[in-house]
């Protein structure tokens, strides 16, 4: 039979559901980080995906692959102990005129609107192995972000 009188199902023209991407690099944890996913897998593993549509039982289980494939693969880092930004550190800097904090985190942990950024995020990137008083290029502008203070992020 000729394709041109094949009837093409409604699955033909849906959009393809993809895996969660796994950021890229190193799976770097804080405690707190080790934490949340441990409790994000429990409750994913603790729903029942038999009362679900298809879909959403879809949905949920790729959401479980991602947060297991995070768990297996989380490196869990020491605690800070250096004088320079480092992963784990809470960093005070002041650009633009403007002073904030924020602390230094796994990708999965990150958080900018309350004050947690991924180790692998270009601020991040730009400050790391500063100490304070230090200036550091950031988004093409030499010297945009100074170092005001580094403190031990609070593991709670």
């Amino acid at each position: 039979m000729s394709v041109a009188f094949r009837r093409e199902s409604d699955d033909e023209h849906m959009e393809p559901k993809f895996e969660l991407p796994i950021p890229p690099g190193p799976n770097w944890v804080t405690t707190r980080g080790l934490r949340l996913t441990r409790e994000k897998v429990a409750v994913l593993e603790g729903v029942d995906t038999e009362a679900m549509d298809e879909e959403a039982a879809k949905k949920h289980k790729r959401e479980l692959r991602y947060w297991r494939t995070r768990l297996a693969t989380a490196e869990l880092r020491p605690m800070a102990n250096s004088d320079a930004v480092v992963f784990g550190t809470r960093v005070t800097y002041r650009l633009n005129g403007r002073e904030k904090t924020v602390a230094i985190v796994g990708d999965d942990e990150a958080d900018p609107n309350e004050g947690r950024i991924s180790f692998s995020s270009p601020l991040a990137r730009a400050m790391m192995d500063a100490e304070v008083g230090e200036k550091v290029d950031f988004a093409g502008k030499a010297e945009a972000v100074e170092i005001i203070g580094i403190a031990v992020v609070d593991e709670a």
